[in-house]
C-alpha cells in the first residue's frame, strides 16, 4: 500500500551525514510514514474505515495521520490534548491542516487524557464513534516499529554510530533492531523524563544503544535562543532544516559531542532525520509572543 523511496544520505563533512528521511513523502514525512505503514495496511484488511488517534496542540503524529486518512481513504478522529485549544484551533497550523484534511478534532481536558489508555476510556470513545482503528499517542506499538526497521539500508553498514531523535522510543527501537553489530545507536530525547529506557527494552534484547539526556534543552518543546541560533546557521551552512523539537536539538548534540571529543575520533556518524518540519510554523508563533529569534 505504501512505498518509500530512498533518499542518498546528504554529506555533512567527512564524519557526518544526514539520512533524509524526512523526504519520503509531502505530509505524511519520516518517521511517521515508516510508523503508519503496516497500520495502515491491517487496517485495510480488516476493512475499518477510521483511524482515531491522540495527540497535542502541535503533533506531528496529528498531522500526519490526518494526512494519511486523506490520501489513502480512511476518515479520521484526532483527540486533543487540551480542551482549552479548541477556541483557539483557528490559530493553530497545526490543527488547521489536520482539519483541512479532514480530520474530525475533539478536544478533552488534560486530566482526562491521562486516562486515554484505560479500558473504561476506550469503551466511551467506541460508543461515541463506533467501530475504529487505534493508533497510540506518536504511533508506537509492534508495527510501526515494524516500520521503522525499514530506515536503514545496507549501504548503512559503513556508520560506527547511528543517531535518531526520540519521542515514545518506537523509531529507535526497530533502528536497534536493524542496526550491525558493530554499531552504536545513539538517541537523543526531546523529553526530560527518564521513562525511555524501560518503554525501549520492551522492543528489543540488543544493548548497542545508548540515551543521551544532555540536549532536551528543558524538556519537551523547550527552546532558547542557542538552539534557534544553530538551526539557522545549520540551514544557512547546509541547506537543511531542522524542526526544533527532535532533529534541532539531536544536531545540536551530535555537533557538540563532536566538538569534544564524546565520539570515537574519525567515526562516521549517520543522524536520522526524521521530519516534523510542519511544526516549525507554529512554534514560531510561540517564540513570536516571547520576543525570540524565529526558525527561517
Amino acid at each position: 500500500m505504501i512505498k518509500i523511496s530512498d533518499q542518498a544520505n546528504i554529506c555533512i563533512n567527512e564524519q557526518l551525514y544526514i539520512k533524509p528521511d524526512y523526504l519520503n513523502h509531502k505530509y505524511i514525512s519520516g518517521n511517521k510514514y515508516r510508523k503508519l505503514k503496516y497500520n495502515l495496511e491491517l487496517a485495510k484488511r480488516l476493512d475499518v474505515k477510521v483511524l482515531l488517534t491522540f495527540g497535542g496542540a502541535f503533533s506531528n503524529h496529528i498531522a500526519a495521520v490526518a494526512a494519511a486518512g486523506k490520501t489513502f481513504g480512511f476518515k479520521t478522529i484526532g483527540i486533543i490534548r487540551g480542551e482549552e485549544l479548541e477556541a483557539k484551533a483557528v490559530l493553530n497550523p497545526t490543527l488547521n491542516f489536520a482539519k483541512s484534511h479532514g480530520m474530525n478534532l475533539h478536544f478533552i481536558s488534560r486530566t482526562a487524557y491521562r486516562l486515554k489508555t484505560s479500558e473504561e476510556y476506550m469503551v466511551n470513545l467506541r460508543r461515541i464513534y463506533g467501530d475504529f482503528y487505534l493508533l497510540p499517542e506518536g504511533g508506537t506499538n509492534d508495527l510501526a516499529i515494524k516500520g521503522c526497521t525499514e530506515i536503514l539500508t545496507k549501504e548503512d553498514e559503513i556508520f560506527d554510530y547511528i543517531c535518531c531523535p526520540v519521542g515514545t522510543g518506537g523509531t529507535i527501537s526497530g533502528i536497534i533492531a536493524s542496526s550491525f553489530s558493530h554499531q552504536k545507536v545513539l538517541g537523543f530525547p526531546a523529553l526530560k523524563e527518564g521513562f525511555l529506557d524501560k518503554e525501549i527494552r520492551t522492543f528489543t534484547s540488543k544493548d548497542n544503544w545508548k540515551i543521551i539526556r544532555d540536549y532536551h534543552f528543558g524538556g519537551y518543546a523547550k527552546i532558547d535562543a542557542e538552539l534557534i541560533h544553530f538551526i539557522n546557521a545549520f540551514k544557512d551552512l547546509y541547506d537543511v532544516a531542522l524542526d526544533p523539537v527532535y532533529n534541532g536539538k539531536m544536531l545540536f548534540g551530535i555537533k557538540d559531542m563532536m566538538a569534544k571529543g564524546k565520539l570515537k575520533k574519525n567515526a562516521k556518524i549517520l543522524a536520522i532525520h526524521t521530519g516534523g518540519l510542519q511544526g516549525i510554523e507554529g512554534m514560531n508563533t510561540v517564540l513570536n509572543k516571547k520576543g525570540l529569534p524565529l526558525i527561517i
